[in-house]
């Protein structure tokens, strides 16, 4: 008995919410979990999926990190032209509640870039929504496709075709566009010190995603689970 109450406590302490990723992009995705220092990644970091392929998984309460697609890989998984931890990617970011009844923050990010569309909704059943404000679990997506609508100086070309489009950040590094630095603080890090203001060009096409670091008022999301929320992160929806 003792045995199976302190299994029972394991099993509550570790089990979190489930997650389903689906790709509907006309080609096979290598998805990628990373987690936040001090947190694990997700069915050991990357699994494939062809065109209209699903895998289903469960992370524990309290997790950290981001979802992603690589893409153009090999049929191993290797030499990706796009995706990959700091280059011009579309992130899914979550900060899951450590404890029932906490809130659940997730978005989605072009801080890095963009390469594939991608769309977070909530599997019904599992969520308590309070009010009508649309960031409480809410559905972030981003559907329009940036590759033919990404600045020249921007775009990451394979044989003279778009296939990625980097943020200002990754391209020109500079504090301003970064927010390090003499920029960090929230007040200097706006358009009034931006050359170009890149970050609204994203904006502008994918408005419930990240497009500059401190983009939280319209695009970071929170919901508490029933009792833990679980996610469809679907690469190139419809």
């Amino acid at each position: 008995m003792q045995l199976f109450i302190y299994l029972s406590l394991l099993f509550t302490i570790c089990y979190g919410g489930e997650f389903r990723v689906k790709n509907n992009c006309p080609f096979t995705v290598w998805a990628r979990t990373l987690g936040n220092q001090g947190h694990y990644n997700p069915e050991g970091g990357r699994f494939v999926l062809t065109t209209g392929a699903s895998h289903n998984f469960n992370i524990n309460q309290g997790w950290a990190g981001r979802i992603w697609a690589d893409t153009l890989c090999q049929p191993d998984g290797s030499q990706c032209k796009t995706g990959g931890w700091g280059t011009a990617t579309t992130l899914g970011e979550w900060n899951l509640a450590a404890k029932t009844g906490d809130m659940d923050w997730y978005d989605i990010s072009l801080v890095d870039g963009y390469n594939v569309g991608m769309c977070i909704t909530l599997i019904p059943g599992t969520f308590d929504k309070q009010g009508q404000d649309r960031y409480n679990c809410g559905e972030p997506v981003c559907i329009e496709d940036m590759l033919a609508n990404c600045p020249g100086e921007l775009a990451v070309k394979d044989d003279d075709k778009t296939i990625a489009c980097m943020s200002a950040c990754a391209k020109f590094k500079t504090e301003a566009y970064c927010c390090t630095g003499a920029h960090a603080p929230r007040d200097k890090c706006v358009r009034e010190y931006w050359p170009v203001d890149y970050p609204s060009i994203f904006k502008h096409y994918c408005p419930d995603a990240y497009s500059w670091a401190y983009d939280d008022a319209s695009s970071m999301y929170a919901c508490i689970g029933k009792p833990y929320t679980g996610y469809e992160v679907t690469f190139c929806p419809k």
